[in-house]
C-alpha cells in the first residue's frame, strides 16, 4: 500500500508531471516556501534580541536586525536570506528545469509577504541578491557590485538595496538572459515599492545612514 502511495506521489516531487501549468505552480508554491523561511525573526528570538517586529521598522530583514545593535546577527541574516533565495532556484531547478524563474518569484514573494507572519515580512533586498545569483552567477555579480558600491558611495542601505534590485535585469538582459529579464524587473519594482517609504525620506533627506544614531 504504502508503495503505490509513494508511486503515485512520485510524478509530483521529481517534476515529471506532465502539465506544464501543475508544474508553474508546484514550483511558484516550493520557491515561496523557501523564501517565507523568517530568519531575522528566528535569530533574534533564539537569541534573546527580542521581538523583530517590535523593533525599527518591523521588518524581518537583515537592515532591522542590525537596528538590535548585534552586528554578527545581522551578517547571519544577510546570508541566509541570501541562501534561501540562491537555495530555492536551485531546487526548482534541479526538480522543474524551466521553472526556476517562477522558484525566484515564490521565494522574494514569500519573505517579502510569509504567510506566517501575516504577509508582513521584509523588502527582498537580500533574497533578491540570492536568486539572481542562482539563476545566473553573471546577474549575482551585477547585483552585489551595484549594492556594494552603493553602499560604499552613500552609505545608505535602501539606495544601495534599490539600486542593486534594478542592475538586475539590466545585467540578465545585457548578460544574455533575456528569459528571466521579465521577473527580474517585477521584482525590481516591488523592492521599489516596498522602500517608498525610504523614498519619501531620501527626498526629504532624512533617510539614515549606516552608522548613525537617526
Amino acid at each position: 500500500m504504502a508503495a503505490k502511495r509513494k508511486a503515485a506521489l512520485s510524478p509530483l516531487w521529481t517534476g515529471a508531471v506532465k502539465t506544464p501549468f501543475v508544474n508553474a505552480i508546484i514550483a511558484l508554491l516550493a520557491g515561496y516556501l523557501f523564501g517565507s523561511v523568517p530568519f531575522g525573526l528566528i535569530l533574534t528570538r533564539l537569541t534573546g534580541a527580542g521581538d523583530l517586529r517590535a523593533i525599527g521598522s518591523g521588518n524581518i530583514g537583515a537592515t532591522n536586525v542590525l537596528r538590535t545593535g548585534r552586528k554578527g546577527l545581522a551578517a547571519a541574516t544577510l546570508l541566509l536570506d541570501l541562501a534561501k533565495g540562491a537555495a530555492a532556484v536551485m531546487v526548482v531547478r534541479h526538480f522543474w528545469p524551466g521553472m526556476e524563474a517562477l522558484g525566484a518569484l515564490g521565494a522574494v514573494v514569500g519573505h517579502c509577504f510569509p504567510v506566517w507572519l501575516r504577509f508582513r515580512g521584509g523588502k527582498g533586498v537580500a533574497t533578491l541578491m540570492g536568486v539572481s545569483l542562482g539563476l545566473a552567477w553573471p546577474i549575482g555579480l551585477a547585483y552585489a557590485l551595484v549594492w556594494l558600491a552603493m553602499l560604499a558611495l552613500t552609505r545608505v542601505s535602501s539606495l544601495a538595496g534599490m539600486s542593486a534590485a534594478i542592475a538586475a535585469p539590466v545585467a540578465a538582459w545585457f548578460a544574455g538572459y533575456v528569459g528571466y529579464t521579465p521577473v527580474l524587473a517585477a521584482l525590481a519594482a516591488l523592492v521599489v515599492f516596498l522602500h517608498r517609504a525610504n523614498i519619501a525620506r531620501l527626498i526629504a533627506g532624512t533617510e539614515p545612514r549606516i552608522g548613525s544614531k537617526a
